[in-house]
């Protein structure tokens, strides 16, 4: 039995990973048909609050940042003939963003996320985001390695 999802929801982060995420996600809601297709990118407020120099420019300069690159996202999906796409910038912990706010609000039933870009020290200190949201989310998860991860 083949499982169909009516909602599916792809963190994006500006990584190849999030790309490889992005585009298996575009060909399973062009599979299923009429799925919806919600591209979310978090922002760590946590991270930019730790910078002596915050000011609101920069958070005006990263959410402007975000918006230029989920639109290019949502054309992405929609030159591919998806119609049902949308993209949503958010403020917090990318964890549990990503993990259970975001699926709860939009009702997804998918994530489909990137394999963590993080080297194995990096995993350490701050944990991937990706083994985060794959242990806790309530709803499936799809993890898609870049191709060039697949490959070795």
């Amino acid at each position: 039995m083949t499982q169909s999802y009516q909602k599916i929801l792809v963190p994006v982060d500006g990584s190849k990973e999030a790309e490889a995420a992005l585009k298996r996600a575009i060909a399973l809601a062009k599979e299923d048909g009429n799925v919806e297709l919600v591209i979310a990118n978090v922002i760590d407020t946590r991270a930019i609050q730790n910078i002596t120099s915050f000011d609101n420019t920069m958070i005006d300069t990263i959410t402007e940042d975000a918006r230029q690159s989920l639109e290019t996202y949502k054309k992405e999906a929609t030159d591919a003939g998806l119609s049902n796409v949308s993209y949503r910038i958010d403020y917090g912990s990318p964890k549990t963003m990503i993990a259970t706010d975001i699926p709860k609000e939009i009702k997804a039933d998918l994530i489909v996320i990137g394999a963590t870009g993080l080297n194995t020290v990096e995993r350490l200190v701050v944990g991937s985001v990706t083994a985060f949201v794959t242990r806790m989310a309530t709803i499936d998860v799809l993890v898609v390695r870049c191709e060039k991860l697949a490959q070795k």
